[in-house]
């Protein structure tokens, strides 16, 4: 890459505006975490029964979702998918305080009643106890959590403990922007979003990785520069790796998210937000905070 093998853009003097599109971001996500109560949580963490539904004859969304309100089946989830190359199916989501342990029957006889002359196939039926989804749901925040702790360790001896927060306060930024674009959106939590979660911590992770040991090298090299002029460097030497490696890897996801079929769309898309934010975060999150943290030594000593 050529092209960026000499660019000299100064990432720290817009670190102040990024500081606050991020509290934005942030801002926004926790206003609509408030406003729902809370992160919308699959059937995976509040128990209940997912069933996928062939029909002979095609019917719509809005029909398969009339049919099983009629029920009474409380917060149901009604949703084509549209498998690449596939049939299309009928995915239904009751959640267990709807309808109970009878909750496949009362899916199955609603769909009876309503399409008389539509036979249909339930092609596969998964069931979650509430007891079981409230363990996951909270060993689903433990996995986050021991995983931060985790990387605050192994940055605070592989580097120094300045490095490893300015690493998981970019981690926990990006965690906390996805679910707040989930919440936006109105989309589920489930154990697939989870694993993106984790998946796009150890992407954001290895950038950040990259970026701090070019610093570390960087300020044993250039010892007469400020921080700020080493840290800008340094974003800059490495700053074609990181669009190679974004791009490539979003592209791919991209692909994902349009034709891995609705199944995995969360999953995808997820992972498409993480990409962009967990790169962002490296270059404005993570290298300002170094930058902060490397002033207010400085200061100290001066006063000292």
């Amino acid at each position: 890459m050529q092209f960026l093998r000499n660019t000299n853009i100064d990432f720290q003097g817009k670190r102040r505006i990024a500081f606050i599109f991020s509290g934005a971001l942030i801002l926004i996500g926790i206003i609509s975490l408030t406003f729902h109560g809370g992160p919308l949580l699959s059937i995976d963490f509040t128990g209940g029964t997912s069933l996928r539904v062939k029909f002979q004859h095609e019917v719509s969304e809005s029909e398969v979702r009339r049919a099983v309100s009629s029920y009474d089946l409380g917060s149901s989830e009604v949703k084509y998918i549209h498998e690449f190359g596939g049939e299309s199916e009928i995915l239904i989501r009751v959640k267990q305080e709807a309808a109970g342990a009878n909750a496949q029957n009362t899916v199955e006889e609603a769909l009876h009643s309503y399409f008389p002359d539509n036979p249909f196939e339930i092609r596969s039926v998964d069931k979650v106890g509430p007891k079981i989804g409230g363990e996951l749901r909270v060993k689903a925040v433990m996995a986050v959590l021991i995983t931060l702790v985790l990387i605050l360790i192994y940055l605070s001896w592989r580097f120094e403990f300045r490095f490893g927060v300015g690493a998981v306060a970019a981690l926990f930024h990006d965690v906390l922007i996805i679910i707040g674009v989930f919440s936006l959106f109105n989309l589920e939590i489930s154990l697939a979003v989870v694993a993106a979660l984790l998946t796009v911590v150890g992407y954001s992770l290895n950038d950040t990785i990259v970026v701090f040991d070019r610093i570390r090298e960087n300020l044993k090299k250039m010892s007469g520069l400020n921080l700020a002029k080493v840290i800008n460097v340094s974003i800059n030497q490495t700053l074609a790796r990181t669009i190679i490696t974004s791009g490539t890897t979003f592209f791919v996801v991209l692909v994902l998210f349009l034709f891995g079929g609705q199944v995995i769309h969360d999953f995808s898309f997820a992972l498409l937000v993480g990409i962009f934010i967990g790169t962002y975060s490296s270059i404005y999150i993570a290298s300002p905070i170094l930058l902060e943290w490397g002033k207010r030594e400085a200061l100290k000593k001066k006063r000292r």
